[in-house]
């Protein structure tokens, strides 16, 4: 909905996304299908292949599986940072964020000028059902897996179907029962964890590790 409203106003308006190197296939296919609605090249985004390389040689490949704070260092070496590095030299960034996908986006501003990039989150009072009606009125493309029961899509193996009732962010690493839904992307780690990841990710950047 941002890309499509954003076009309707700017069609030149660079487009971002991140390919974290384990996206389903059907993420990619949306992709193309963007290409050809709106006719705008989108610029993806890869992590560095050194701190990937590193990252998974340590501590494997699904890492994610095992550990929360694993999961959040994953998170940053394949999204984070090559935002971080893909944001630089551009004054704002426009998110698809909403204050109704769960409780650690309840308080969501819908323009964060503490963020290194101001970050504007149009959609940050829409509900659900709004999103539907602006998406049927202006036949806006849908990703092939919100017609299996997705909510939220991320990586492949982070990402399932959500049951009827369940939050938005239900299906994202589901198996972290008592963890926050969030990569750090948006929104920041606190406390213990943030400490560990930060000790983390230090043994993956720094050089000759």
């Amino acid at each position: 909905m941002i890309l499509d409203m954003a076009a309707r106003l700017a069609p030149a308006v660079p487009v971002f996304t991140l390919d974290t190197g384990r996206l389903p296939e059907s993420t990619y296919r949306m992709m193309e299908t963007v290409r050809q609605r709106y006719g705008i090249a989108v610029h993806l985004i890869y992590p560095d292949s050194t701190e990937a390389e590193r990252m998974t040689t340590r501590h494997g490949p699904n890492l994610f599986r095992h550990d929360v704070n694993l999961r959040l260092l994953c998170c940053q070496v394949r999204k984070v940072r090559p935002l971080d590095r893909a944001m630089a030299g551009y004054e704002a960034v426009l998110v698809g964020l909403r204050r109704e996908q769960g409780e650690t986006r309840a308080a969501l501003e819908q323009v964060d000028w503490h963020a290194t990039s101001v970050k504007i989150a149009p959609l940050a009072n829409w509900s659900s059902m709004q999103v539907a009606q602006y998406s049927a009125l202006h036949h806006v493309p849908e990703h092939p897996l919100y017609s299996e029961g997705y909510q939220s899509i991320g990586c492949d193996p982070c990402t399932r179907g959500t049951a009827t009732g369940e939050s938005e962010r239900a299906g994202r690493w589901w198996w972290e029962a008592d963890a926050a839904k969030e990569c750090g992307l948006h929104f920041t780690p606190e406390g213990t964890v943030r400490r560990h990841v930060d000790i983390l990710l230090d043994e993956v950047i720094a050089p000759g590790a």
